[in-house]
């Protein structure tokens, strides 16, 4: 009871933060945040406290698990011996899946299945929490598409919006993830806990976004343009739509491979460099010693705590990989609430890196005084980053013991 009591505290501590440093707080709409909070509860429980909830998201997990089997066959037809199935790399077991799922969920889209699936959720989620109509449809995009492709394909509805509404969509665009990129976390985390964080992510997105950035969108704005029309609506060819996906997933590939050797590389450094001074010295315990405070008001014992604390503070400083392939030959032994806990924190795309997608995103979408604002308000989209983390993982963590 002490431990849940403290997580308890905890969700009460980070919402406390997000009323505290809110640009308006008369505007908080209380009515909006506390449905979206009982619903966050709701789902939170069903996902990991129902036993119907706990066997869909399996069943889930496990269809991204055969989803990745199956992408084995054309990884094993091209490396050959260089795939040893009793002793997978980081590149081989996690990244290679991504040249089939990314192009999957591209036909997905294609055939218009994904989009429709995106308007429907989006509508009702409005609906239920009071939320304007594209914010709320922006948000379930976040489950599917990485930071900059979502506001790619807003293009038209971001040059539309003002300055205010812009920078809600930036601060969210801090907690997505890409479902492509599942099947890689689930090859490294506990599929259960990866695939519960994203829809709870959505909801922590709306009610951080709500508190820090509160903005009163009238009846006559509260539209949805077009979004991702093509070029005199006509679509392109099917194989040539194709081509360009799987390169796009190759190039995504790259992408990760150079930003993981990248910061683990410079990470080492810095422990090295910080070593002359002090031996002990580290950046995963300077880190630690930051995130501390929050881990331990996740209802854990001050050891696992500060072993939570130091991979927090890792996982914004590096990105969520380079802390995935540090602990995926141990979280299986994890007590399951610090497994729950450190798993949904680390489901999402907020570190400093993203801050400069968005910043770069948004430069090619919106106008000079929209770009500036945002950009001074850096520290507002970092801030929304580490506080929708925290709320998902108070909120499973509620649930698992």
């Amino acid at each position: 009871m002490y431990y849940i009591a403290i997580n308890v505290l905890g969700l009460i501590v980070f919402l406390a933060i997000g009323w505290l440093f809110s640009k308006d707080r008369k505007a908080i709409n209380w009515k909006t945040v506390g449905i979206m909070i009982v619903l966050n509860l709701l789902l939170a429980w069903f996902l990991t406290g129902s036993a119907a909830g706990r066997a869909g998201v399996k069943a889930a997990a496990d269809g991204f698990v055969w989803i990745v089997d199956v992408s084995a066959k054309g990884t094993v037809f091209a490396l050959g011996d260089w795939y040893n199935v009793k002793n997978l790399n980081f590149i081989c077991s996690a990244l290679m899946p991504i040249l089939m799922i990314v192009p999957l969920f591209d036909i997905l889209t294609y055939i218009g299945l994904l989009p429709w699936i995106i308007k429907w959720i989006g509508r009702g989620l409005s609906y239920i929490t009071g939320q304007p109509k594209f914010e709320s449809f922006f948000a379930v995009e976040m489950m599917f598409l990485g930071n900059t492709e979502v506001l790619a394909v807003s293009g038209m509805q971001i040059r539309k919006m003002g300055k205010e509404r812009n920078l809600t969509l930036a601060m969210m665009s801090m907690s997505c993830v890409t479902a492509s990129i599942l099947g890689a976390y689930i090859e490294m985390m506990p599929g259960q806990y990866i695939l519960t964080a994203v829809p709870i992510n959505i909801i922590n997105a709306l009610i951080a976004t709500s508190m820090l950035n509160p903005v009163k969108v009238s009846p006559e704005e509260d539209t949805i343009e077009k979004v991702g029309a093509t070029d005199n609506g006509k679509k392109e060819p099917f194989f040539s739509f194709l081509g360009d996906s799987i390169l796009g997933a190759g190039k995504l590939i790259l992408i990760i491979i150079a930003n993981v050797v990248a910061f683990v590389a410079l990470a080492a450094l810095i422990d090295k460099v910080l070593a002359l001074f002090w031996k002990p010295l580290s950046l995963e315990s300077i880190l630690g010693v930051i995130m501390f405070p929050f881990s331990w008001l996740l209802g854990l014992p001050v050891h696992q705590a500060w072993q939570l604390a130091q991979d927090m503070g890792m996982k914004l400083v590096t990105n969520e990989f380079v802390v995935m392939g540090k602990v995926t030959a141990d979280i299986a032994h994890y007590p399951e609430h610090l497994k729950a806990v450190l798993t949904v924190f680390v489901t999402s795309f907020a570190n400093f890196g993203t801050l400069g997608m968005i910043i770069g995103a948004f430069k090619g979408l919106a106008n000079k005084e929209d770009n500036d604002y945002i950009a001074s308000n850096i520290g507002y989209l970092l801030l929304s980053g580490i506080l929708v983390s925290l709320l998902s993982a108070a909120f499973v963590g509620l649930f698992v013991w």
